[in-house]
């Protein structure tokens, strides 16, 4: 090293001229659902909440139909809706869902079928 001489990790630096921040654009404003499958996802819940209703008001058979039709619906609005556009209805693999909601909204429709009255 030269008399005078600065070692690399002492030179000056150079000032950098701080280049302003791009004009960022105005985030989209999101949807909410923002699918289609998200609304009917909601409606599902809708549904399934009046069943349960149903349920806690006395009619246990009509709020348990409440409920499996609902699962009906996801499980046919599942299969005919691309995954893009099925929100929260894609949970896994079509068919797995598919297979799930209308064997969960199958075997409830026949135990509120076949289940005979108690007597009280």
């Amino acid at each position: 090293m030269t008399e005078g001489a600065l070692p690399d990790d002492r030179l000056p630096q150079e000032p950098v001229a701080e280049s302003e921040p791009a004009a960022a654009a105005p985030p989209e404003e999101r949807r909410y659902p923002s699918t289609i499958g998200g609304a009917f996802y909601l409606a599902i819940l809708v549904t399934t909440a009046i069943g349960l209703g149903i349920v806690v008001a006395g009619n246990w058979r009509l709020g348990v139909r409440w409920v499996a039709v609902s699962l009906e619906a996801g499980a046919l609005l599942r299969l005919v809706l691309p995954r893009r556009d099925a929100g929260m209805l894609a949970v896994r693999h079509r068919a797995f869902d598919c297979l799930l909601l209308a064997g969960v909204g199958a075997a409830l429709l026949f135990l509120a079928e076949t289940i005979p009255e108690q007597p009280l």
